[in-house]
């Protein structure tokens, strides 16, 4: 019996996955957090599963990514202007409506009750009352929403349908036509591989890319970047980033571009006027063989602390 109640226990501890979310995301679209680096933050603190750490993951960019295409949603369900709505509580709505919307394997029922579970953390039963009516509703309309016709307005559309700025798919529409922009966004919003690059001055790729090999993990050298590793099947993140933690950075092939292009040596003093939140910077140093002099700096105070974390 003490045994069963230790379990009950332990569950009810368990840190909750869409308050993780709805925390992240509020600390995105309110306070301008990057996304990775504030989920990042949360997942460290947080005693999540390995399934759990995914689902926030997912939660988080797919929110983020959707934005768009949810605010134009919910502003037909309220009758009010969005802004007028208590930031936490409107990030708590694009949570549930990404998830009514844009998650097939999530139960509606379960999107409503969760969310109204976390407005009552968050607000008073007025609030409560609101959010449910909100989300019932958008579980209501779901079949019958009507996006802008392609042929009338191809650059709306492709924003809603697509998840994409107006402005760039305005671009492209210019520059390519309809079918050239759509088949960009598409390939855009193609989950992308997760990029390493290897920290070398603790360990070489081949090295690295040898141990995360024996370890599950389906990864390659990058085409691009001789300092890069491209990881398709990631059986544990916490592995990743316990086992592996100081011996490479998450960046992009295309940001791992930059630093060889500039070639710094040993010695030189090199500043970088746009630094955060310190990638490039770090792997200039890296290439600089931690010997000479870097000035990294940004616009934003709030910026410079994430660099001085990274670096």
């Amino acid at each position: 019996m003490a045994n069963i109640k230790e379990q009950a226990a332990a569950v009810n501890m368990l840190p909750n996955a869409r308050l993780t979310a709805a925390q992240v995301i509020n600390s995105i679209f309110k306070d301008g957090a990057y996304a990775n680096i504030a989920l990042g933050k949360a997942l460290s603190k947080q005693n999540h599963s390995e399934q759990d750490r995914r689902f926030v993951t997912e939660l988080v960019y797919g929110t983020v990514k959707a934005k768009g295409t949810i605010d134009w949603l919910l502003q037909q369900l309220v009758s009010r202007p969005l802004g007028k709505i208590e930031p936490m509580i409107l990030n708590i709505l694009r949570l549930g409506v990404f998830q009514i919307y844009f998650l097939e394997r999530i139960p509606a029922s379960a999107a409503c009750n969760e969310s109204v579970n976390l407005a009552k953390k968050f607000g008073h039963e007025g609030i409560v009352k609101f959010v449910n009516g909100v989300l019932r509703g958008a579980v209501r309309s779901k079949e019958s929403i009507v996006y802008p016709d392609a042929g009338k307005d191809p650059r709306q559309y492709l924003a809603l349908k697509e998840f994409h700025p107006d402005w760039l798919v305005k671009r492209w529409l210019k520059q390519f036509g309809f079918e050239g922009a759509q088949a960009l966004c598409r390939f855009d919003n193609e989950p992308p591989p997760l990029t390493l690059r290897v920290n070398t001055l603790v360990i070489d790729r081949k090295t690295l890319l040898a141990s995360l090999q024996e370890d599950g993990f389906e990864a390659e050298p990058s085409k691009w970047c001789e300092d890069g590793i491209v990881c398709t099947k990631i059986p544990a993140l916490s592995v990743l980033f316990s086992k592996y933690n100081d011996m490479f950075y998450v960046q992009d092939e295309s940001s791992m571009l930059v630093a060889p292009v500039l070639a710094p040596q040993p010695g030189q003093t090199v500043i970088d006027v746009c630094s955060a939140p310190g990638g490039k910077t770090t792997h200039l140093a890296q290439l600089m063989q931690n010997k000479g002099v870097i000035y990294a700096t940004d616009i934003h105070e709030h910026k410079i602390k994430l660099i001085e974390e990274n670096s």
